[in-house]
């Protein structure tokens, strides 16, 4: 009869959702099984009431810290980076090019033996975007202290790349106003632009070549701020899902 109600009590422990009995009804349900035990004879290990409750849900300044922490955390890896000597120039997935428009000026140079000119042009550009990346860290920062919670929930709920989305769709104007200046900078400290001059006119003193016009500050500030956005969805999402990222106790927190 006791090995019966065992089977009985354990079955019904085994086989019962426990969408069904959870919390309260949970605890009551087991209360029963217990005195029917205890009637029959049996004895079965005692439970801990603490280990039935659900996670405490996080609070909105959980959700707006942990965001906050995860996006500063990430643009600064990313800024230190990309900053970094090479950080643009040796990086297949980031080097700045040369403007379409210069293919026919470097094809130009190189018959007459100057295509050093545009190889030295083209490496100046990525240092451009290498030096000018560091101001993008206090840009990135004004950025992530102005977040609202909406905001935080929605890339806190959203996908691998949402708050670099969220970069990208609510910031890339402004971050463009502001580097614009840096990036000109950056050109003319590195030696972009004497270049750019001496290539061009080595390249206009041949005979019957069409213009070419360029802007080498808007191509190396697009494709500056496209490598940003590009290690930032990366950082975003090792966060998300590797433990090993999450160095501080909030990010430990909210993305458990």
């Amino acid at each position: 009869m006791k090995k019966n109600a065992c089977l009985l009590i354990l079955l019904h422990l085994c086989f019962t959702p426990i969408s069904a009995v959870w919390a309260s009804d949970f605890m009551q349900g087991i209360g029963s099984l217990m005195d029917s035990a205890s009637e029959a004879g049996l004895r079965l290990p005692s439970i801990n009431p603490e280990s039935t409750k659900r996670p405490t849900a996080l609070s909105n300044n959980d959700v707006i810290a942990g965001l906050k922490d995860a996006l500063r955390i990430g643009s600064e890896t990313v800024v230190g980076q990309l900053s970094a000597n090479n950080g643009f120039n040796a990086d297949p997935s980031i080097h700045i090019p040369l403007p379409n428009s210069l293919q026919r000026v470097k094809s130009a140079l190189s018959a007459i033996g100057m295509q050093s000119i545009m190889d030295d042009l083209e490496l100046k550009l990525n240092r451009a975007a290498e030096a000018a990346t560091p101001k993008a860290k206090r840009i990135f920062s004004d950025s992530i202290k102005s977040m609202s919670f909406d905001d935080a929930k929605s890339i806190w709920q959203g996908s691998n790349d949402a708050a670099t989305q969220y970069f990208k769709n609510k910031m890339s104007k402004p971050l463009s106003k502001e580097m614009a200046p840096l990036i000109d900078a950056a050109l003319a400290q590195t030696g972009a632009m004497q270049t750019y001059d001496l290539a061009m006119g080595k390249y206009q003193s041949l005979p019957f070549m069409p213009d070419v016009k360029n802007n080498l500050k808007q191509h190396v500030l697009r494709l500056s701020l496209a490598g940003i956005f590009h290690y930032m969805a990366k950082e975003e999402a090792a966060i998300r899902e590797n433990p090993l990222k999450r160095s501080t106790a909030i990010l430990k927190k909210v993305f458990r």
